[in-house]
């Protein structure tokens, strides 16, 4: 066996080989030392992460995998990000978890990872940690959650929380009825089982090759997820003995892959920032357009909220992902490999479809040309994204009158005043909700339709945001405006009674206000500085230093890899 990276720190007799073997043999034994791979396990469990919560037995699995094939393997608790429990939005932690990946993996002594990711912020903080470290990686998704019943109605985990709340607004269902549900709605162990954020990473992190071909969307109780963590234990020795690295899996056209992946399953546009932000640290190219030219003709194959009607424990049964993909493999890249070091396409040969009501032939597709949508235009000079898929076909052209909330405060204060000034026809524009202006660019993109609508039956409306929005909803809603407002964007020109121009087929978002008009406007304060200045700690390094949406919202300093050299000891 070649000298490993680890042997580094634990070969030789001076000093410092003394010290970093010793304080290492409460649990190892000698042999441990004698160059086999020590693999670490970077685990995002935690109790206040409720969708990672179980990673301690997926862990022992992969262990068992690692000590089989003759390596070490050594547990390494990493940042954990809940989305549904962080205040003010995980997002502002992404880059941070991601960057202590990359810190960890560099300084410990370790020859490759096992990325254990479920929860939306954990998948792509692995992978752009990894990514920058560049030792060889394999990712675990920790599953989706089994689906859950109320009252004999399927509810969707996220979907069925936005349409609900808006029908106890609406005076449709009672708030007991409401209250009573939450108990139902998360049934086991696992990651939101609509196509939502988490989802939507775990199919592109397969289609990448990052992960062992068919574990993406194996339900998180199933014991198939455990058998198939030991085996990825297996191959992350196997990876490190054939130097199969990030940089060498991860190829514009695994990105390719990824693209035609996030369209045919209808997933989350926070995919977009997140592989964005992925392929800055690889110094791959890649853009918004290339979404919109790779992806916007690839048909929608699955039939999952928010976009359709099942969920992931239907999509695993009716064959998965690999047979979704291979309705498409004519639009993948046959030579992309994988973390086995084979080709993505050879993984679908013979992949079948077991339920054509949740996975369509590519001859009836749900939906055609179902990528995401890239918006331009002179409120979106760097572009802005909509999912088709997710909204109504009738408001995908469409002109309305602006009614503009300056701040997510703003737009709670006033969104349910019956003096609004708004109808069905209007469009909705909520700004300062950018990576700077939040900060962190939270998920209130689909915000609220206004109660007195919502009691005359409207269920849509065109909105225009500088943030995301949950993968898990749904709707007309124009995000990831840039520049944002607060970064000096048209998008804090914007009055109300403006009329503004949405244009899907014709990849349009216009102010319809004349040049001089515009010239002669200044930006409301408000939304300039944020809901208050940091003075402090990340918050401040994020302001000074993140990036826009169209580039991934990573921070600029983060951008590209340091590789997994450390030249200095410690002692």
């Amino acid at each position: 066996m070649s000298k490993s990276r680890s042997s580094e720190w634990y070969g030789g007799t001076d000093r410092n080989t003394y010290l970093h073997r010793a304080w290492m043999r409460r649990g190892l034994p000698a042999h441990a030392f004698d160059g086999r791979p020590h693999i670490a396990i970077a685990n995002t469990a935690s109790d206040l992460n409720p969708c990672n919560s179980h990673f301690d037995e997926i862990a022992a699995s992969v262990k068992e995998g690692v000590y089989e094939a003759g390596g070490i393997p050594l547990n390494l608790p990493v940042v954990s990000l809940g989305e549904t429990q962080v205040r003010p939005t995980a997002m502002l932690w992404r880059n941070m978890a991601a960057m202590a990946v990359e810190e960890l993996l560099r300084a410990n002594p370790v020859d490759g990872v096992v990325l254990l990711g479920a929860c939306d912020k954990t998948i792509p903080s692995l992978l752009m940690g990894a990514a920058s470290v560049d030792l060889p990686a394999v990712f675990i998704p920790g599953g989706p959650m089994l689906t859950g019943t109320f009252r004999g109605q399927v509810l969707g985990c996220g979907t069925d929380v936005w349409r609900l709340s808006e029908e106890v607004r609406a005076d449709a269902v009672s708030q007991e009825f409401f209250v009573e549900s939450e108990s139902s709605m998360i049934r086991s162990r696992g990651h939101c089982n609509t196509m939502g954020t988490a989802s939507s990473m775990t199919m592109v992190t397969e289609a990448l090759g990052m992960t062992r071909p068919g574990i993406a969307g194996i339900p998180a109780p199933d014991s198939r997820l455990l058998e198939a963590s030991h085996a990825t234990g297996r191959l992350a020795v196997e990876m490190v003995e054939k130097d199969r690295r990030p940089s060498t899996i991860l190829t514009a056209g695994s990105f390719r892959n990824a693209i035609v992946t996030l369209a045919a399953v209808g997933g989350s546009t926070n995919a977009v920032v997140h592989l964005l932000a992925i392929a800055g640290r690889l110094g791959i190219t890649l853009s918004l357009d290339d979404f919109d030219r790779i992806g916007a003709g690839v048909p929608r194959l699955v039939d999952l909220q928010p976009a359709g009607r099942y969920l992931m424990e239907d999509l695993y049964r009716a064959g998965g992902l690999l047979a979704v993909l291979n309705q498409v493999k004519d639009l993948l890249d046959p030579d992309a490999i994988t973390v086995t070091g084979r080709p993505l396409v050879e993984y679908l040969n013979g992949q079948q479809i077991w339920d054509e009501a949740v996975i369509a032939p590519r001859d009836r597709p749900f939906q055609e040309d179902a990528g995401i949508a890239v918006l331009r235009g002179n409120l979106a000079p760097s572009g802005a994204i909509i999912k088709p898929a997710a909204a109504s076909p009738h408001l995908l052209r469409h002109t309305g009158r602006a009614v503009v909330f300056d701040t997510i405060e703003d737009m709670h204060a006033r969104i349910d005043d019956p003096d609004l000034e708004v109808d069905a026809d209007s469009v909705l524009v909520l700004r300062g909700c950018g990576p700077k202006g939040y900060p962190g660019m939270p998920e209130v993109a689909n915000m609220p339709l206004p109660k007195k609508l919502l009691e005359q039956g409207v269920r849509d409306m065109v909105r225009v945001c500088d943030g995301r929005m949950s993968g898990t909803a749904y709707g007309t809603v124009v995000l990831h405006v840039a520049p944002e407002a607060a970064a000096g964007g048209p998008l804090g020109l914007v009055r109300d009674g403006d009329e503004i121009l949405l244009d899907v087929p014709a990849r349009r978002i216009d102010l319809l206000v004349a040049p001089e008009e515009l010239a002669g406007r200044h930006p409301n304060a408000r939304t300039t500085e944020g809901y208050a200045a940091p003075l402090r700690g990340w918050e401040r390094l994020y302001v000074d230093h993140v990036l826009q949406a169209d580039t991934g919202v990573d921070l600029d300093f983060l951008v590209g890899s340091s590789g997994s050299k450390v030249s200095r000891e410690s002692h």
